[in-house]
C-alpha cells in the first residue's frame, strides 16, 4: 500500500519513520531536498513521548538533554521563584536541537528501500499516483490553499527570538527556569553543562528603537556565568487550530492542524500524540485486513480535533493568565500563584498535562 506525505520537515519524518515499521511504501514530497534548521533551535520532548519513540526504533537518546525540574520566576515578584516543578529526581522532559533531530530522522530514512524522496507534485498529478493516504504536513503546498484554509486563528503581535548561551560549567545542569517579564516570557532551556538555550517571547513594541535582545538576556539571566551569546534569530507568534481536517482521504497534520504558543514547549509534544494515533488507526485496519482510505482521516478528526483544541485553547490561557500577572502592579497574583504551586495535586495534574495531554 502506498502512501504520500507531503513535506519533508521534523513532523514528515517522524511520522515516516514509525509508518516504516508497517511495510508500507511511503513517498515523501517536497521542493526542499534537505531542511537547514537554524542551530539557535531547539524543542521540548515529554517522557512518555521520548518512551514513544523509543518503542518505534527511533533512537535519539544520544542527543537529549534531561531536565528534571522546571522553575518560575515572575518579574512582579523581583525575578523570584513562584513555582516549581520536578519528579522526585527523575526526569520530566528533555531539550533536543532541531537539527541534530532532523539528521537522525533523515538519515534513517535514507536507508529504507520502502521510502523514496521525490520532488513535489501538483494536485492533479498527486491524485493520478493512486496513493491510499495523503498527509500534508506542507503548509504551501496548493492542497493546503485548497482545501485548509478554515482556521481559528490568533495573532498574539510577539516575536519569539532564540539563541544558545555559553556559560561557565554548571554541575548537573537540569534546571528549566522560565521568568515572565513585563515584555514577555523568557525561557533558559539547559542543553549542556556549558550551553543553554534561550527562548524569548516579546510583544511587539511601537517603540521604532532596535530591541537588545542580548542586553534583555543578561538582565533576567537567573544563574549563568555567560561568556558567550550567539547571534539571535526571531520568528513571529501565532496560533491556529484548523476547523476541519480532511478532504477524502487527504489529511492535514503537524503545524496545519495546530500552533501554538512556545511557553510550554509543547508543540511538537501535540503532533507525537497525532502521529501515536493516526499510527494505531492504521495498524487496526491493517490487521484486519482492510485498506487504507478516508475513514482513518474521518476517525483521526473524531478522535483528535476536541482534544487538540482544548489543549491549545489551555496553554493560550496559560500565556494570557501571566500576561495579565505580568501587566498588573499588585503582588497579590503572584503571590496567590506562589501559594497554589505548592499543592501537590496541582503540580500532578500540570505534569500528567505536559506529557500525556488530554484523556477523555
Amino acid at each position: 500500500m502506498k502512501v504520500c506525505i507531503l513535506g519533508n520537515g521534523l513532523i514528515s519524518l517522524t511520522l515516516a519513520n514509525v509508518l516504516i515499521q508497517k511495510d508500507l511504501s511511503i513517498d515523501i514530497l517536497s521542493n526542499v531536498k534537505n531542511i537547514v534548521y537554524d542551530k539557535t533551535r531547539t524543542l521540548g520532548i515529554s517522557k512518555s513521548n521520548i518512551d514513544y519513540l523509543s518503542k518505534e526504533k527511533i533512537n535519539i537518546k544520544k542527543i537529549l538533554w534531561k531536565i528534571k525540574n522546571i522553575k518560575i520566576y515572575t518579574e512582579n515578584l523581583n525575578n523570584k521563584e513562584i513555582l516549581k516543578f520536578s519528579n522526585n529526581g527523575e526526569q520530566i522532559f528533555s531539550i533536543v536541537k532541531n537539527y541534530e533531530l532532523y539528521e537522525i530522522l533523515n538519515k534513517k530514512l535514507k536507508k529504507n528501500k520502502n521510502v523514496r524522496f521525490k520532488n513535489i507534485k501538483d494536485y492533479k498529478n498527486l491524485i493520478k499516483e493512486n496513493y491510499k493516504l495523503i498527509i500534508n504536513c506542507d503548509p504551501k503546498h496548493e492542497i493546503t490553499n485548497k482545501f485548509f484554509y478554515n482556521r481559528i486563528e490568533k495573532n498574539y503581535f510577539s516575536h519569539a527570538y532564540t539563541t544558545i548561551i555559553t556559560h561557565r560549567k554548571i554541575k548537573n545542569n537540569n534546571t528549566a527556569i522560565q521568568n515572565f517579564t513585563n515584555k514577555g516570557p523568557i525561557a533558559f532551556l539547559p542543553i549542556s553543562n556549558m550551553k543553554t538555550s534561550v527562548v524569548y517571547s516579546l510583544r511587539d513594541s511601537k517603540n521604532k528603537n532596535k530591541i537588545d535582545i542580548k542586553k534583555l538576556i543578561k538582565k533576567f539571566n537567573p544563574k549563568y556565568s555567560i561568556t558567550e551569546i550567539n547571534n539571535c534569530t526571531k520568528f513571529s507568534l501565532k496560533s491556529s487550530n484548523l476547523r476541519k481536517y480532511y478532504k477524502e482521504n487527504i489529511l492535514a497534520f503537524g503545524d496545519l492542524l495546530h500552533k501554538i504558543h512556545p511557553l510550554a514547549g509543547q508543540g511538537f509534544n501535540m503532533s507525537l500524540r497525532d502521529i501515536k494515533l493516526l499510527s494505531k488507526l492504521i495498524d487496526q485496519r491493517i490487521n484486519v485486513g482492510l485498506d487504507l482510505d478516508g475513514t482513518i482521516c474521518s476517525e483521526f478528526q473524531k478522535n483528535m480535533r476536541d482534544k487538540n483544541f482544548i489543549f491549545s485553547t489551555g496553554i493560550d490561557w496559560i500565556y494570557e493568565f501571566f500576561n495579565f500577572e505580568s501587566k498588573t502592579d499588585s503582588q497579590l497574583i503572584s503571590n496567590s500563584i506562589n501559594m497554589l504551586g505548592k499543592n501537590e495535586s496541582i503540580n500532578s495534574f500540570f505534569k500528567k498535562f505536559a506529557d500525556n495531554g488530554l484523556r477523555f
